[in-house]
């Protein structure tokens, strides 16, 4: 699931879009590039969240940066409200 856009379906984050960085067996590491950068997650719980796409990165191997997280937020949501 890493790389996936996902949005948060419970909690004070409902509805916020983030990218998945990290998982493990019953969480989710989600990053948003502001508040919630790569090296500080939100762990949140995988049936919390719904996966909207998988997003391509330039460089799978190095991970995700915060602008990058945050471009590719932005870039959806204007895809969403055209």
């Amino acid at each position: 699931m890493i790389g996936m856009l996902a949005v948060s379906k419970a909690g004070h984050d409902k509805r916020k879009i983030y990218v998945i960085t990290g998982e493990d067996d019953e969480y989710v590491y989600l990053a948003d590039g502001r508040k919630r950068t790569v090296a500080a997650p939100k762990k949140k719980n995988k049936k919390h969240i719904q996966i909207i796409r998988k997003i391509q990165t330039e460089r799978p191997n190095d991970g995700y940066s915060d602008l990058e997280i945050k471009r590719t937020i932005k870039r959806y949501q204007e895809e969403a409200n055209v």
